[in-house]
């Protein structure tokens, strides 16, 4: 990751519900490495398979960038491995239990005893999820294509 891409960032936010009128823009200059990653020697990116995590807005398909050096705690979204198996979960860690959780009530929680083995890869600091759907009609400049 020593290559920087800065792409241009709009001074604003976009509303979500009623549009407001323009504001002043000024632009600025955003690179996506520096934004989302903070550890760059100990991160690395996956990318999701299945639909355990959906309650956590991680869908099947989406890249998941993942922090080595964080110590993973209670509520973490983490990658794991358990019993020679890998998975993306929620750790749950409170009085001496240990627990991956799934987001998804279709899916049943993992639950670490001491003849488990367990292994934490990583702590999931970003997902990058597309909302755009494979085929659809081009419009530019305001007209169908």
């Amino acid at each position: 990751m020593s290559t920087k891409l800065e792409l241009p960032l709009q001074n604003c936010s976009v509303p979500a519900g009623f549009p407001s009128p323009a504001e002043d823009y000024v632009e600025h200059k955003l690179d996506l490495n520096s934004y989302l990653v903070t550890h760059p020697a100990a991160t690395f990116f996956v990318r999701t398979s299945g639909n355990s995590m959906t309650g956590a807005h991680i869908h099947d398909g989406d890249l998941l960038i993942v922090d080595r050096s964080l110590e993973a705690t209670h509520g973490d979204i983490v990658i794991a491995v358990v019993q020679g198996e890998i998975t993306v979960k929620r750790l749950h860690y409170q009085k001496g239990e240990v627990a991956l959780v799934p987001e998804n009530a279709g899916y049943k929680t993992i639950f670490i005893n001491e003849h488990s083995e367990l292994h934490i890869w990583g702590v999931v600091t970003n997902v990058i999820h597309s909302i755009r759907p494979k085929s659809q009609k081009k419009i530019r400049s305001g007209r169908l294509q």
